[in-house]
């Protein structure tokens, strides 16, 4: 069963080559293609994608709108960031609208596929160490942390030790790792996890993680 993606930019030849690339692929459908957030958002509930290919700066609605307007319609759909700029001062907004990870434009078609195969699986995109700038930039914009205990207290003591882990930025294997589990183990602690805190993904663990104060701007 391939992975449907939808792809928005406002650029045609970025659009055309992401087609291109996809396209060559047996796994990947490529579903659609918008211009403007808006049209992404129609054709998202169109199509129905799997993930969608989301650039920030475009005309009639950006990405960081439409990424928040599709995630409040409650879309199935990962979405990827696509971003110009490493420390774009949009995409934190993304994230935070409730995609699940972003790419720079430069981004190699093998690591391209590598992220929607990823994100179609369920998980986020945050290995690259640019994510992690971006994380602990979107950190110093926080407030302090209040009702950290509320949004805690649901998390079993492995489960948040799971969540400050992750966190900081390692990978299910490493964790295990630490913990001395496996890697199974530790999927079934960070669904769970998930499921308490309703979240969509990992990204958004990782940002409930900051905001309680769990993991301090750095750590890791």
């Amino acid at each position: 069963m391939s992975i449907r993606v939808l792809i928005c930019d406002d650029q045609p030849l970025v659009r055309a080559g992401f087609r291109t690339i996809l396209g060559s692929k047996r796994d990947i459908e490529v579903v659609g293609e918008a211009e403007n957030g808006a049209e992404a958002v129609a054709l998202a509930e169109r199509r129905r994608p799997d993930v969608i290919l989301m650039d920030i700066r475009m005309p009639v609605l950006d990405g960081v709108e439409a990424t928040r307007r599709l995630v409040a319609a409650g879309t199935p759909a990962r979405i990827l960031v696509l971003t110009t700029f490493d420390l774009d001062e949009y995409v934190h907004a993304a994230i935070r609208a409730g995609a699940s990870g972003f790419l720079l434009k430069d981004v190699t078609p093998a690591n391209l596929l590598e992220a929607i195969r990823i994100v179609a699986g369920g998980d986020a995109l945050l290995a690259p160490s640019v994510t992690r700038r971006l994380l602990e930039r979107f950190a110093t914009t926080l407030p302090p942390g209040e009702g950290s205990a509320a949004a805690l207290a649901e998390l079993t003591s492995r489960e948040t030790e799971v969540l400050r882990l992750l966190a900081s930025g390692m990978s299910n294997a490493e964790i295990a790792s630490e913990l001395v589990v496996s890697e199974a183990t530790v999927k079934t602690h960070i669904s769970s996890m998930l499921r308490k805190l309703g979240l969509r993904d990992r990204v958004q663990a990782v940002i409930v993680a900051y905001e309680t104060g769990l993991v301090k701007l750095g750590s890791g």
